[in-house]
């Protein structure tokens, strides 16, 4: 069985079905004629004639509504940027999702179902026509995405939806949407079953609100609504479990003794700061050591729990409910006096590099054959590596504040063959330290290293060993050699750019 999650505002929903059959009540009992006896006017059945009950068909029950009038079916061809050879344009791809429509004439769908796309068509119900659409605004963080549909009849007869709160446990949910194998609208049902944070495989970065039913879902499933009581409560949409750093690390404070070192009452209350992020908003404002006692009012208890809405939750349940820019207050604890902080919400941008990338190709540096790239989840899954030293940076990425001293991990990540560089196989899957005696922090900083380079090129790589050497007269004499052999269109790209025919609006919400 699959599981379905459904995102809500911030909450999302991962479900697998069960189907519920009404059974057709017996019809009553027939009269049978007696020999000898008289019945009226009441027709008799002959004796030994069996009766067979006619099953009286049962409409089923809509409790959403006409939800056909709101329900959209979405195409996307998407290109998929190529990470061993990024200078090409990349892989072309199909999907299919479902979306539904919101006030404003607007489209809520999943991010993943538009995202990289070059082309957008959107079907609705009795309708035979493909219409054009366009991305309006697009979080990668909560899968969740805007579209719209030009034609001006579009919106015509279409019947927006509006939104609910949070679905109670063990209550009944609904999931709406197209899924592959059939043309026409499919609905599942399923009983809420758990709510919690999870990670969103779209992003595998970011943890938010998931919410677990069981109901079947299927390719094309993705984007459509899950309802209850004529309100959608989620968005289908595919997640796991999974940790996630959050902007503090902290402790459960549970240990008695633990507590009384700290000053802390026996009440039961407080988690300890464990570090903070160098670039997260608590940077400067809670400190390693600090006890959280409450958030915006809401009293954390010692196993990080708090009571939102009569229900026990994680206490970043309280942030998750906010949005960027909003701000967050903590009573704390600090050198066991009492004090208060606010903090303003924004996404470290560390966090980036561990999470995938979409509408933007990727950044790297060619020369002399030598690919140089920035390490980053899409580029450590395009080389599969098992480097221990890669693995390292990119896990220890934020909790060693790595990005402090190389912003950018730059990794010679692959290799054109050529015979300038015919022996530098070893050094594959190498960090880039120095160039020239020169600490080189950021990708743009290299490609200036070897710009403004003299005849010699001298790059250390991080750990033991001798470094590797360029001749750059020789490196120059082969560029159009191995352009023209290997097809490559640009030597470089910095900057994530949104890629050719990428929405010129895809903003986050």
């Amino acid at each position: 069985m699959n599981r379905i999650f459904v995102i809500g505002y911030a909450a999302l929903l991962f479900a697998s079905v069960s189907y519920a059959q009404e059974s057709t009540p017996a019809p009553p009992p027939v009269e049978q004629q007696v020999p000898g006896q008289q019945s009226g006017a009441s027709r008799s059945t002959p004796p030994g004639q069996a009766v067979v009950p006619v099953p009286v068909p049962i409409a089923p029950p809509k409790p959403n509504g006409p939800v056909q009038k709101s329900l959209v079916r979405i195409t996307a061809t998407s290109v998929e940027p190529d990470y061993r050879a990024p200078w090409n344009a990349g892989g072309l791809q199909r999907g299919v999702g479902a979306g539904f429509v919101i006030s404003g004439n607007r489209i809520m769908t999943n991010a993943h179902v538009v995202a990289n796309s070059r082309y957008i068509t959107v079907e609705r119900d009795g309708d035979p026509n493909k219409y054009p659409a366009t991305v309006q605004f697009i979080a990668n963080d909560c899968d969740l995405a805007l579209i719209t549909v030009p034609a001006p009849d579009f919106f015509k007869n279409m019947l927006p939806l509006k939104f609910g709160g949070i679905p109670a446990l063990e209550s009944t949910v609904s999931a709406y949407g197209y899924p592959i194998g059939g043309e026409r609208m499919s609905v599942t049902t399923g009983i809420v079953s758990r709510v919690d944070f999870q990670l969103y495989t779209h992003s595998s970065v970011d943890q938010h609100l998931t919410i677990q039913i069981s109901a079947q879902i299927n390719p094309g499933n993705s984007g459509g609504p899950v309802m209850q009581d004529a309100k959608v409560v989620g968005v289908a949409f595919q997640g796991y479990s999974g940790d996630v750093a959050q902007g503090i690390t902290y402790a459960k404070l549970q240990n008695p003794a633990q507590r009384k070192f700290l000053g802390l009452k026996d009440d039961d209350r407080g988690v300890l700061v464990s570090s903070v992020v160098a670039a997260g908003p608590s940077d400067g404002i809670l400190r390693s050591g600090d006890v959280l006692l409450a958030i915006d009012g809401h009293p954390i208890a010692s196993d990080a729990n708090v009571e939102v809405e009569g229900e026990r939750a994680q206490f970043e349940e309280v942030v998750e409910r906010k949005f960027k820019g909003d701000s967050v207050k903590f009573d704390i604890l600090r050198d066991k006096q009492p004090l208060t902080v606010t903090i303003k919400l924004y996404k470290p941008w560390p966090y980036s590099i561990q999470g995938h990338s979409y509408d933007v190709r990727p950044r790297y540096v060619l020369y002399g054959g030598l690919l140089f790239q920035p390490l980053d989840l899409d580029m450590l899954e395009a080389y599969r590596t098992s480097d221990l030293r890669l693995r390292h940076f990119f896990e220890y990425f934020i909790l060693e504040q790595i990005y402090l001293q190389h912003p950018d991990v730059i990794v010679l990540s692959n290799i054109l063959p050529d015979p300038i560089n015919t022996y530098l196989a070893p050094y594959r899957g190498a960090i880039v330290d120095e160039v020239n005696g020169k600490k080189i922090r950021t990708l743009d900083e290299l490609a200036q290293a070897f710009a403004q380079a003299p005849g010699q090129l001298v790059i250390r790589m991080i750990g033991d060993g001798p470094p590797l050497v360029l001749d750059r007269n020789k490196v120059e004499a082969a560029r159009e050699r191995i352009k023209t052999r290997y097809n490559v269109a640009k030597e470089q790209n910095l900057e994530e750019r949104p890629a050719s025919g990428a929405p010129a609006q895809a903003n986050k919400i």
